[in-house]
This record gives C-alpha cells, structure tokens and sequence, in this order.
C-alpha cells in the first residue's frame, strides 16, 4: 500500500463510552428478549430527530481493506438517522484531489465535515478553511498537525496496539519458559509516525519481559509486500518464537509466506481485526493466534459525533455540554477464547 493509503486507528474500547453516550459504534443493536416484544421503541435523548444537517465526508480510495470499510461504516451510521445528509466526495489517494474534494464540501456549505485525510500534514490548510468557513472538522484517524484545523479528533492507539501485542507474546513466552527469544516484527510503512508508535509500544511491552525484538522490517500495508518481507525474514532466521505483523490486511501475505514455508514453531499476532483473521484465529490450526485491534467501526463514530457537533448536542452521559476534542479509542487483544463476540466487526481484507 502506498504512503497515502498508510494508517491508522481503533475503535472498540471506545465503543462502550460512545454507545453510552448515544454514539454506538454498533450499525444495528440487536434487540434484547425484553425489547423483542416492542419491535419499533421511539428513539430517545441524542437519537431524537432533530435539526436537519449535512455531514459532508472525505476519505482515500477504499484499495484496502480497512479504508473500504471505513467508507462503508460511515455510510451505514449516517443512514441510521433521518436528520442526516450525508454527502460524500470520491475517494482519492491524490493529495491534491482530496484537498479540491474538501473546497467543494466547503463551497457546499455543509454543517460539519468528517475528513480521514491522506495525509494530516498536507491537508492541514483546507481543515483550517473549514473551520475559518464555520464547519466543524471531525478529524478520523491521521492526525492533522494543528489543533486549531479540527474540533474532534477521534482515532486509535497506536502505540497502545504495541503494547497490546507485546503483552500477548511476553506472556505467552514467559509461560513457556522460553529465554532469549527470537522475536520478528513485520511493519507497516517504518517512516510513519503511526508506525514508530506501534513499535515502541512493542518494545516497551515487551521490555518488561526482558525481551526484545530480534529483527524488524517493513511491510508497506500490502499482500505482495507482506509476503515477500515474511518470506525473507523467515529465510534468515531458521527458528522463530513469535512474530507481530502490524496489519491484517498485509497480514494475508504473511500468513500466505509461512504457509509455504511449512513453518510452525512459532506464534503470530496480528494488527486491525480483519475478519480473515479472526476466523484463522478462530480455527485455532493456524500460527495466528490474537489480532490487536484497530476498527474501521471509528467512521461510524466519527459521523455521530460530526451529528453532534452541527446539533449543538454533547454525548449525553458525560456531565459536560459538549463533545471532547479528542477521543482516543483502546486496543483489545482478540484470542480463540473471546473471538465470537468480535467476528461482527471484522472487516474484509
């Protein structure tokens, strides 16, 4: 995957707060036994209708698996409510395209924008035009640099997936008595600053084990790339303890390299929560065994609490009136044992 297609972020752990707050993640809550017997209850507090508003919203092209899911979970959550328009632009992996899709959503007037930009850095103007314009920014994901181009930031840890995936493998180790391990990472893109996080996070977890990594390389967020990279570090390293592979998507490659390789002495973890991987996790055959979560189901946060915003609404079970500036959303480790209840998230890679 391209630098402007890199990421990324996660939802989950936020996902008890936002419901709470009239902000569920969840495209559809299925009903319990008690409300079965009111099929159709009245919406309530936040889900109200209420004033009419134009969410206008721009992402890159959906040429991966985690960025087509965002798209669709934004659209789904806009479809959940009836004062909601929403209206998105074509998708792009063009900086300069992007940022001529946002002017239009500007010169559009909408009530609030939600932007997953390309890149943070070179978008940061055109969010300060919206907001100068009077359109809150609702900032997905990649961070823009100033705080004054967005009102909301929501998004994942990365570092917290690091330290997600270095607890699972520390752990599964020590259990083991295994000592001096041979631990391989398989990055994403090793210039980005979302990938420098991952990896700290990692070798800080795994630091309190007494363990290290023993060699990392990346992977560039695609299939063909994850293969290649997987199949050379398994060439160069005979015996593996474990490996973390940041992404999923990617992570079809990985998989697909050590298959061929016919190794299996070792554990894997992986990064995002495809739904391929839940299910290899789920299998409980494969080397896969927990994914650390980073949810495209942020998206549809992210347009619930663009709703908010151009409401005038606050997230109704927090004291303050308003929506926070930043929502930072935890990374769950996903194992055979718990993986049933994550399969509905899971995305397509």
């Amino acid at each position: 995957m391209s630098n402007n297609v890199a990421r990324r972020g996660f939802l989950i752990g936020g996902a008890a707060l936002l419901a709470a707050g009239c902000t569920s993640n969840e495209p559809a809550a299925a009903p319990s036994s008690a409300a079965a017997s009111n099929p159709a209850p009245a919406p309530s507090g936040n889900d109200q209708p209420g004033t009419k508003v134009v969410i206008g919203f721009s992402a890159p092209a959906a040429d991966h698996g985690w960025i087509a899911a965002i798209a669709k979970n934004a659209e789904a959550a806009a479809k959940q409510f009836s004062d909601v328009e929403f209206k998105p632009v074509e998708p792009t992996n063009d900086i300069n395209q992007q940022i001529s899709a946002v002017e239009s959503l500007i010169s559009a007037k909408v009530n609030a924008l939600v932007i997953l930009p390309n890149d943070g850095q070179q978008l940061n103007q055109v969010a300060l035009e919206a907001t100068a314009a009077g359109i809150p920014v609702i900032n997905l994901d990649r961070i823009f640099p100033d705080k004054l181009a967005y009102r909301t930031w929501i998004g994942g840890d990365n570092y917290g997936m690091g330290v997600a995936a270095g607890h699972y493998i520390g752990k599964q180790l020590k259990d083991k008595g295994v000592a001096n391990p041979v631990i391989v990472e398989i990055q994403g893109i090793a210039t980005l600053p979302l990938t420098q996080d991952r990896s700290k996070g990692f070798a800080d977890a795994l630091k309190s084990y007494g363990f290290s990594v023993t060699a990392k390389q990346d992977a560039k967020f695609t299939v063909e790339t994850g293969n290649s990279v997987a199949a050379s570090l398994l060439q160069a390293h005979k015996k593996i303890d474990a490996l973390w592979n940041h992404d999923d998507d990617q992570g079809v490659g990985v998989l697909a390299a050590i298959k061929e390789a016919g190794r299996s002495e070792f554990l894997m973890v992986g990064g995002a929560g495809s739904l391929n991987a839940m299910k290899e996790i789920q299998s409980g055959t494969s080397v896969l065994k927990a994914t650390v979560t980073y949810s495209p189901t942020m998206a549809s946060s992210a347009i619930k609490l663009a709703r908010l915003i151009a409401q005038g609404k606050g997230m109704s079970d927090l004291v303050e009136n308003q929506v926070p500036q930043s929502i930072t959303l935890a990374s769950e480790t996903i194992t055979k044992e718990n993986v049933e209840k994550y399969l509905p998230l899971g995305f397509e890679s």
